[in-house]
């Protein structure tokens, strides 16, 4: 399989070295300083795309990968309001294209067990639930897409909480994420369920880059031959 790299700092090289290590092919890496060749694909014999880039360009990087009909991955943050406006269009075109907050498959677990516990716990009216992410100091938005996912998984089922808000003291109906900014953290997200007689916590800590790398390696992989809009569920095929 012959990659295109879009966006190559700290996850663009990870994903290269993974893919490397995997038998593909990095046909061609696309930087701000060579932003235009992605206009090109054709010319590289592109097989799929790894889009990590950055919010401002995310959608233009992935519109123009669908524009080709190269299928593209995106794990970029921080542009998602504008997610529906490009799915549209990857089915307009009859592209292909998968965006994921996190690629990590122990996130995309943590996701499907806090989907599950919030539903159990939106019944139980003693709790209070909030969020806790912590990134690198080099991460720019805030909070983390990954925070949101799982915000967004525990608003859909509570009866009481419709929205979430980012280190504000948070009114009675929203949930509150808490962010925060340490060196060298690859990434640690907690949800906490708190009583006045127990607290309930689960929690996903990221060791370092390689989950994220192998995880977007595997979902192009599994992409590169289909058609159509597809989710982190759609790869990983489980339901409850």
């Amino acid at each position: 399989m012959v990659i295109a790299l879009i966006g190559y700092g700290k996850m663009g090289k990870a994903i290269e070295k993974i893919a490397l290590e995997r038998g593909h092919k990095t046909g061609l890496i696309i930087d701000a300083d060579n932003a235009g060749e992605i206009h090109h694909l054709s010319d590289y014999s592109i097989d799929v795309a790894i889009e990590f880039s950055q919010p401002n360009v995310a959608m233009g990087n992935i519109k123009a990968c669908i524009n080709q009909q190269v299928p593209v991955i995106s794990g970029t943050t921080g542009w998602l309001n504008y997610y529906p406006e490009v799915a549209a269009y990857c089915r307009e075109k009859s592209g292909t294209f998968l965006s994921a907050s996190n690629f990590s498959l122990g996130v995309n677990l943590f996701f499907k067990l806090n989907q599950w516990l919030g539903t159990i716990m939106a019944r139980q009216e003693e709790y209070n639930v909030e969020l806790e992410e912590v990134h690198h100091t080099q991460k720019l938005d805030k909070p983390s897409g990954t925070a949101i996912t799982l915000a967004e998984k525990i608003l859909s089922g509570h009866p009481k909480l419709n929205e979430w808000v980012c280190d504000t003291n948070p009114k009675p109906n929203q949930l509150h994420i808490r962010s925060i900014r340490e060196p060298e953290v690859p990434g640690t997200h907690i949800v906490t369920y708190d009583s006045p007689v127990d607290t309930i916590e689960v929690k996903h800590i990221a060791k370092n880059r390689t989950g994220f790398a192998l995880g977007a390696v595997m979902v192009a992989e599994w992409i590169r031959d289909k058609q159509g809009v597809y989710t982190m569920d759609d790869y990983l095929n489980i339901s409850f």
